[in-house]
């Protein structure tokens, strides 16, 4: 009897957690890869590699959706109807889609042929400062001529406004949050793994940067027409010349 226990023992123990140890392994293989090559990641990775172009164009269109209704949410920012699924959620997808995933797809790709194969700290250093001082500043103008669009800006001049007032706040995020998210790739992501940890790093702070937009517009929105006082709905039917 002491034997069959000990075997028993054994073999329980052999796998801690059992089963649920099991699960947790396998959703782990299918995130990350892990050992086999059917994970979500390395599916992802393998379309990036045979559609780079198409690839980029989805994720980028269903990330600027979700940004969209997420920062809606996080500012609390409902439709007249009541709910965060605005008509700015299809025209953000169409940007990310259409604009944002091409020329990200274009920049980057010039920037890395000028710097391949270059693996100094001088070379590191350059690429940082070609990333912010002239991919960054391309990229964020035609974000704010786009969101300016979007918000209903129709005639130069409001655009204009958009871009003057938006840059330089923008930018500034750039700057402190690019060299960062660069060199971390460059010292620890192979190249054809860039394109999607940039798309998360821009994800999180273009979500950051568009719900604190909606809390200034909708502050500024309560204070000129309720006084101190908030709004029963705190809804909105759409942006105020101000964000032009």
């Amino acid at each position: 009897m002491s034997v069959k226990f000990e075997k028993e023992t054994v073999r329980e123990s052999a796998i801690p957690g059992g089963r649920k140890h099991e699960i947790a392994h396998e959703i782990g293989e299918r995130l990350t890869g892990g050992d086999t090559v059917t994970g979500y990641l390395a599916a992802y990775l393998e379309q990036l590699q045979k559609n780079p172009l198409r690839t980029k164009m989805l994720t980028s269109g269903s990330l600027s959706a979700l940004q969209e209704v997420l920062a809606s949410w996080i500012a609390h920012d409902r439709s007249k109807h009541g709910h965060y699924l605005s008509a700015r959620v299809p025209k953000m997808a169409l940007y990310g889609a259409f604009i944002s995933a091409p020329l990200g797809h274009v920049l980057i790709a010039i920037l890395q042929k000028v710097f391949k194969g270059r693996t100094s700290l001088k070379a590191k250093i350059l690429q940082i400062l070609v990333s912010n001082l002239i991919v960054s500043p391309i990229q964020n103008t035609v974000y704010l001529v786009s969101m300016a669009i979007i918000a209903g800006a129709r005639t130069f001049h409001q655009v204009r406004a958009t871009v003057r007032a938006g840059f330089m706040p923008v930018m500034k995020v750039s700057w402190i949050t690019s060299p960062l998210a660069l060199a971390f790739a460059q010292q620890f992501l192979p190249e054809h793994t860039w394109v999607p940890f940039f798309n998360i790093v821009a994800f999180v702070i273009g979500t950051y940067i568009n719900a604190h937009t909606k809390k200034k517009r909708l502050a500024a929105l309560r204070k000129k027409h309720y006084g101190d006082g908030r709004s029963n709905s705190g809804r909105t039917d759409e942006y105020s010349r101000r964000d032009y």
